[in-house]
């Protein structure tokens, strides 16, 4: 046996895949053999989705059959209406929406659900990709004692998410960056709830129940949970002073040692994450949208200068996506469960690549516990 020891198991390839990569060294994302980043720019979400589903860019008609085919997935059966009531309050908003996931698989065909078949499989994504951000809208909202709203099948996955959360029909604008975002989430090559997914897949699990795995994985704040700690630490130095005390502030959670969320990454290292370097230009275009934007922008800016000149890091995706869901009036406890939406699309094709061609995920462990132990007589 192999005895190396890699704590977290940094930089060890777990597998093989053409679904994304991180090149650090060009600091590229890729999808598919594309830029992320240039995607992002160029093309819907949907149509990045569409990509990673079916190893290809969409056609003008087939992004518009994919479209349709979305919109006419996105309805839930209504007794899970009844069931999002009935739930305990105070329930985090990700634990509402795995619940809901697995719920969702009960009304599934009992022979598509145990096919996984590369047809099925994306079958099946689909319609949990489609049906996610009901589910976890409408469980929120459930939790929360307000009203549901259900899909507008008028409007696009972007327009409809937006409208279950808010309660009204977004403009162009918001629409637009908050479909930025979501394809800024989409993938990013093997996270731990992509590898969670893989390992469930691995044993030739169902694609509901891999996915409702990586749910329980992006929750914890390590991974998923970054954006909304990015924005409580900004709301936190506001009500302390505001920009005039953000550095002050900071460099007393240095001192102490303390987290500052949102900021380095495992892979990227030292590097700037191309998502953050993106998306930190569309901040400013938000900040005449809430009362604190302007102060909570220069907090912002202030906190990430502090961060590259103390410890030599930069933001990751998290930084800027926490701050412009604020500025666009998304509940704090939204973020992450929009983001694990979001990265369904690239979930889905890794389980799918990971069941058409599997090995079975099972790694060894370095024992440091006792040895030779015997169990000696016991009095009588």
């Amino acid at each position: 046996m192999n005895e190396q020891f890699v704590p977290g198991l940094e930089n060890v390839p777990a597998v093989k895949t053409k679904v994304s990569a991180l090149d650090v060294v060009k600091e590229k994302i890729i999808i598919r053999g594309y830029d992320l980043i240039e995607l992002a720019q160029a093309v819907p979400y949907l149509d990045v989705a569409y990509l990673l589903l079916y190893e290809h860019l969409p056609t003008a008609s087939q992004a518009r059959d994919f479209a349709a085919l979305m919109q006419q997935q996105m309805h839930i059966p209504d007794v899970m209406y009844e069931i999002f009531q009935a739930l305990p309050k105070g329930m985090d908003a990700m634990d509402l929406l795995r619940t809901g996931l697995s719920i969702l698989s009960g009304y599934e065909d009992h022979q598509l659900l145990n096919d996984n078949s590369k047809t099925a499989n994306i079958q099946k994504g689909i319609k949990i990709l489609a049906k996610a951000p009901v589910i976890m809208v409408n469980a929120y909202r459930a939790n929360q004692g307000l009203p549901f709203v259900k899909p507008d099948p008028s409007l696009s996955f972007s327009e409809n998410f937006l409208y279950m959360i808010q309660g009204a029909k977004p403009d162009a604008d918001t629409t637009k960056m908050f479909d930025l975002i979501l394809t800024c989430y989409i993938d990013h090559e093997l996270p731990n709830s992509t590898f969670t997914a893989r390992v469930i897949a691995s044993t030739l699990s169902d694609m509901y129940g891999a996915i409702v795995g990586g749910v329980a994985s992006l929750k914890g704040p390590l991974h998923g949970g970054a954006n909304e700690a990015c924005v409580r630490m900004m709301l936190e130095v506001l009500e302390n002073g505001g920009s005039t005390k953000a550095e002050e502030i900071i460099m007393a959670k240095l001192a102490r040692k303390d987290k500052i969320m949102g900021f380095g990454h495992r892979v990227y290292m030292k590097k700037y994450d191309p998502r953050a370097l993106l998306l930190k230009d569309y901040v400013p275009k938000l900040i005449h949208r809430h009362k604190d934007g302007e102060e909570l922008y220069k907090i912002f800016q202030i906190i990430e200068k502090v961060m590259a000149r103390e410890k030599g890091i930069y933001p990751n995706a998290d930084y800027p996506i926490g701050l412009m869901f604020y500025l666009l009036g998304i509940p704090i406890d939204l973020y992450t469960p929009i983001f694990f939406c979001s990265r369904i699309a690239g979930l889905v094709a890794h389980i799918t690549e990971q069941h058409a061609d599997n090995r079975l995920i099972r790694p060894r462990a370095l024992y440091e516990g006792a040895m030779d132990l015997h169990v000696s007589a016991q009095p009588s």
